[in-house]
């Protein structure tokens, strides 16, 4: 009878599961600027992994005789200062800006939520880190990032070191405050009271119950990650050239603006587009997973 009973129970879970997600994906639909952050963000993944197939010229082939041409179904996007083609220069760029977006996302994820979820549990910890956290959310975004860009030097690992160090507090605090919720609830000082061992009450119970609000703010770090990074390589301490990415392609066009629109407009508008795409998408996951919770 027992194990009737255990069975019964294990498939009404299920379909209790099955049915939030059916719920959980209808909602998400129903969202038109969810749905259309996440075209415009499946529409620049598959341009970034078909790059190979789409993209016909070298994107650092140069071609001193061809310099500043405007769009033409040789150069779609025209040429740049050095003759080389633009197309090819703003797929590649925003393939880079993407990844480094993507990779700083997930770095401050994993560590964010390791300082989180111990500050959560361990007063004596939280005290510590999260006056860590305070006095590096205390500077501006963009100027903390510069002044450690100018401490390690301009290329694209430190352009991620210095990015997650800027974003990681946030995430910190965010897994923190969830997860203080959490911790006061009566199953976990159950299993405290049973002698369950911390690290698997904080992974197994806690860690899985902040995953919502990560995921949302990492999507968020994501899209903050690709405009501070295109920021860096505009002033010059960025990535190097002659590696393409959205900012420094802005930073060589900046000075033939009046004479080769196309040097700024096309690399800025993918820039906005994939930023767009990113937040509309975070926000229609934000909306979803937090419907999901109640």
């Amino acid at each position: 009878m027992e194990t009737i009973q255990h069975v019964d129970l294990k498939e009404t879970k299920n379909r209790l599961k099955k049915e939030q997600r059916r719920l959980a994906i209808r909602g998400f639909l129903k969202n038109r600027l969810a749905v259309t952050g996440g075209v415009i963000t499946t529409i620049i993944v598959l341009l970034i992994l078909l790059a190979p197939l789409i993209v016909s010229q070298d994107p650092y082939s140069m071609v001193v005789t061809d310099k500043l041409q405007g769009p033409s179904s040789e150069h779609w996007f025209g040429t740049d200062n050095f003759g080389r083609d633009l197309f090819s220069r703003v797929i590649y760029g925003l393939q880079n800006s993407m990844m480094v977006g993507f990779v700083v996302a997930l770095i401050t994820a994993i560590i964010g939520t390791i300082i989180g979820l111990y500050a959560s549990y361990y007063r004596v910890l939280d005290g510590i880190l999260m006056r860590i956290c305070d006095s590096l959310m205390a500077f501006p975004a963009i100027l903390l990032a510069i002044a450690i860009m100018a401490a390690l030097g301009p290329t694209t690992m430190n352009v991620i070191i210095a990015v997650s160090i800027v974003y990681t507090p946030f995430v910190a605090r965010t897994v923190r405050s969830s997860a203080l919720v959490i911790r006061e609830q009566t199953y976990i000082e159950a299993m405290e009271a049973q002698g369950t061992n911390s690290s698997r009450i904080i992974w197994k119970h806690m860690a899985i119950n902040t995953l919502s609000p990560l995921i949302v703010q990492a999507t968020f770090i994501f899209a903050e990650a690709i405009i501070v990074e295109a920021a860096l390589s505009f002033l010059g301490v960025g990535v190097p050239a002659p590696e393409p990415t959205l900012g420094n392609i802005l930073f060589d066009g900046k000075i033939f603006i009046y004479n080769a629109w196309w040097l700024v407009v096309f690399p800025g508008v993918f820039m906005v587009l994939s930023v767009l795409g990113i937040n509309l998408l975070g926000d229609g996951l934000r909306d979803v997973l937090s419907a999901k919770r109640k």
